[in-house]
């Protein structure tokens, strides 16, 4: 089996009403999704996380590296594309690029064996996939605590035992704002905060010593994914956990941070830190750590296929009888138009659980008739 041909897609939805994290406003939601072709039929699907225009870009320019190549070679490939632009690209837009191909040819690797990319990783340890809610983010409304109070406690409805909240606006107005979630979900969902990198350490440890008591799960990306050190600061002084990595590239990246003792709760994204190739030996790593593994997803239907697929696979978090504490599914609650509609099945969660996908390949079906609607003109 020989690879033919790659192609891209980028897609663009608008938004009915503009939402903010703590890294600005956005009107819309795109995606950056790519196909690969063989000449034998099978084809494989990926996604990149990041700017849809600029990973478009670089997988168009690595795609002739790829024709002619055998796609059940997943790893060479990979250290392929790695070696000829390390020199360039060992993080960012490339690495980004390089997760939605492999990501891709896993899809035909699973396909051409007729079974489940979990099964390829090892074998599935669950079935379904508890997920938490993200969603919780600003919008242009006069009174901001009460839409939150409302919408996380329309989470709990839903069956979600977690949510997460956007912080990063200020840390007065960020402490009310975990005070109303807290009030409204009960004392019994858990409860994470995700700052977006908004703080430096002073302010991060002043927010994490203030919201200590609404009993927070995790504190997301309190600092900027450079600073180490602050990490390492806001961790050692405040008892929530420190979770971060969605902006972190590579079992490269991440042996850094883990060497540092900077995180409790690892993030990689699967489209963006290195596909499934790559998050599999982040996965190990953390676990030679003691460093808990939970994926930071945030995407179409494919993201979330490919992300229930590598968390079939992970260990739990601790084995302490009779808890087993697994690792969770971030599922994106915020307005996307394109999270769905391109794939023929929808990926859901009933009362907060999500099945794994056990068909061959990522287990999904693309709609072509919504890559033509949402095509970026």
């Amino acid at each position: 089996m020989k690879i033919t041909n790659v192609r891209t897609h980028v897609l663009q939805a608008t938004l009915s009403e503009p939402l903010a994290s703590a890294r600005g406003w956005y009107d819309t939601r795109t995606a950056m999704l790519v196909e690969i072709e063989t000449d034998q039929g099978v084809v494989g699907w990926g996604e990149c996380y990041g700017p849809a225009g600029i990973t478009a870009a670089v997988v168009e320019s690595v795609a002739p590296w790829l024709i002619g190549g055998d796609p059940l070679r997943t790893e060479y490939l990979w250290q392929m594309i790695y070696a000829r632009l390390r020199d360039h690209g060992q993080k960012g837009v490339v690495i980004e690029g390089l997760s939605g191909i492999d990501i891709a040819l896993w899809d035909i690797k699973g396909k051409h064996f007729g079974v489940p990319v979990h099964q390829l990783l090892g074998g599935a340890l669950r079935t379904h996939i508890v997920a938490y809610a993200t969603g919780l983010q600003r919008r242009q409304a006069e009174d901001p605590v009460r839409y939150l109070a409302e919408e996380a406690a329309r989470y709990v409805a839903e069956g979600f035992s977690a949510v997460k909240l956007k912080v990063g606006f200020g840390v007065e107005e960020d402490v009310v704002a975990t005070r109303v979630v807290r009030e409204a979900i009960g004392p019994t969902v858990s409860l994470m905060v995700d700052a977006n990198h908004a703080f430096d350490s002073v302010a991060a440890i002043r927010l994490g010593r203030m919201i200590e008591k609404y009993d927070v799960s995790w504190f997301e990306e309190p600092v900027p994914p450079e600073d180490l050190a602050g990490y390492c600061a806001v961790k050692a002084a405040i008892s929530i956990p420190i979770a971060g990595g969605e902006c972190e590239f590579t079992r490269f990246g991440f042996r850094n941070l883990f060497v540092s003792g900077a995180l409790d709760i690892a993030q990689p994204d699967i489209c963006a830190a290195g596909g499934f190739s790559e998050c599999k030996k982040i996965a190990d790593m953390a676990e030679v750590f003691g460093v808990r593994y939970t994926p930071h997803v945030w995407g179409t239907g494919i993201a979330i296929a490919a992300s229930l697929h590598l968390l079939a696979v992970l260990p739990p978090h601790t084995r302490s009888s009779p808890i087993s504490v697994a690792p969770l599914l971030e599922l994106d609650r915020t307005e996307n138009p394109l999270r769905q509609a391109i794939v023929r099945e929808p990926i859901e969660h009933t009362r907060g659980i999500v099945p794994v996908p056990n068909g061959s390949g990522l287990g999904i079906e693309i709609d072509r008739k919504a890559l033509a609607r949402f095509a970026r003109r």
